[in-house]
């Protein structure tokens, strides 16, 4: 059986664009995001689902820390979670900038593409810690 690759990423065995890191959680740039700054939030220990996770207030205040963030580094109040987990069986919370108002005020605003922005894993790494 392939090792969890959440697990991988918790143990450093792979490499991914941290922003966030305590004892029990990690939050961590999506390499497939839906919009500049699409975040996983993850529990450190391996649990299949968010409702498994034992410490479910702390987790949702990561979450929430995050998403906080996520709404000065974008300056938009349009942030999104979303919980499903059938892509990868490790717990995990998506927190993203909805990428529809992003999309729109992007073109109103900035003339860089939001194809290269979405793809900005450093750059928005960056704004998201500045911002926690």
């Amino acid at each position: 059986m392939t090792p969890c690759i959440f697990c991988q990423i918790v143990s450093k065995e792979i490499f991914s664009h941290i922003i966030y890191e305590d004892n029990d959680f990690l939050a961590f740039i999506d390499i497939h995001p839906i919009s500049p700054g699409h975040t996983l939030v993850i529990p450190k220990r391996h649990y299949r689902w968010v409702w498994d996770v034992p410490n479910t207030n702390e987790y949702f205040e990561i979450t929430k820390k995050i998403a906080l963030a996520q709404r000065r580094a974008f300056e938009t109040d349009a942030i999104s979670i979303k919980i499903v987990g059938e892509e990868i069986p490790h717990a995990h919370i998506w927190v993203f900038p909805n990428p529809d108002i992003l999309q729109q005020k992007k073109e109103d605003v900035i003339k860089r593409s939001f194809k290269e922005e979405i793809n900005d894993f450093e750059g928005n790494k960056k704004k998201i810690i500045d911002n926690l």
